[in-house]
């Protein structure tokens, strides 16, 4: 496979000349928030952070996607924290799309480049940094890990996409493929975070359907996204983010591959106690006896 790009979010704010008309869309089965929503106006900051802004791309809605947030990080030379992650329970990956990312994990150091990957267990130990001269962007994905009765939390991974092969889905020859940084057979995890690339005219050929919520940060190209009932053009630098059941499928653009990373919750147990507060289960009863 020919060198990989990433995009790199420009930041900035638009002029008075541009005009007001633009391709975000927030509905009740998908959102897409294109590359140039992402501006300085809607940047955040995070507590034990120096020097860093943050990009919420998703978090946790009722009634919309519920196990994840997606952040962008934006670490200013100098910057970076000795207490990222507030909560004990979360996982959380990394994946580095520009620049230089000092981590240390467990007591030990690493450099992560544009396509490199940590994947953080819950109660980890771990820190970053910038120590480069430039600013670096990367991704943090977090979500609350469901801890299972004898069974491990994951190991830590430290690796980088280039020193993995994408798997190629069956029947296309592999011009629709995966990079998997996690074993999909491994149990311990409950969620996934992976590469998907399509060669220009390849496709998802048919709406996919199913309980897993989704973020999709398009790294690289464009193409035609089906996203419940609607056909949206994405490219590079866009966020879909989709709830459970969301109808999808896709064309690959070109004249260049498509390409995305992806995160979607997986084998675990559904939780039915999820929305069984006091008041709904009476009023089921109720039904049930009328």
């Amino acid at each position: 496979m020919s060198s990989r790009t990433y995009h790199v979010p420009p930041g900035g704010h638009p002029l008075q000349t541009e005009l007001l008309t633009g391709r975000a869309v927030f509905t009740d089965a998908y959102a897409v928030i294109p590359k140039g929503v992402i501006r300085d106006i809607v940047t955040s900051y995070l507590p034990y952070w120096d020097n860093t802004r943050v990009w919420v791309l998703a978090r946790p809605l009722s009634g919309f996607a519920e196990t994840f947030s997606h952040y962008l990080i934006d670490v200013a030379p100098g910057g970076g924290s000795e207490s990222p992650e507030p909560d004990a329970g979360a996982e959380g990956a990394l994946f580095v799309v520009g620049g230089e990312l000092s981590l240390r994990l467990a007591g030990t150091e690493h450099v992560l480049r544009a396509g490199g990957f940590a994947y953080l267990p819950p109660g980890s130990s771990w820190s970053v940094q910038n120590r480069s001269t430039g600013s670096v962007h990367f991704h943090w994905i977090r979500k609350l890990y469901q801890r299972v009765p004898d069974i491990a939390v994951p190991d830590a991974i430290v690796t980088n996409e280039n020193s993995i092969a994408p798997t190629p889905m069956p029947h296309t020859d592999g011009r629709w493929a995966t990079t998997r940084f996690v074993d999909p057979s491994d149990i311990r995890h409950d969620m996934h975070i992976t590469i998907v690339t399509f060669e220009p005219g390849a496709s998802i050929p048919f709406a996919e359907t199913h309980v897993m919520e989704h973020g999709l940060y398009v790294l690289e190209g464009k193409a035609v996204y089906r996203l419940n009932q609607d056909w949206v053009e994405v490219e590079a630098g866009d966020y879909m983010w989709l709830r459970a059941f969301c109808p999808q499928a896709c064309y690959a653009g070109g004249p260049h591959r498509f390409r995305y990373l992806l995160y979607k919750d997986v084998n675990r147990h559904m939780d039915l106690r999820a929305l069984r507060s006091p008041a709904v289960a009476e009023a089921g009863l109720a039904r049930c006896n009328a």
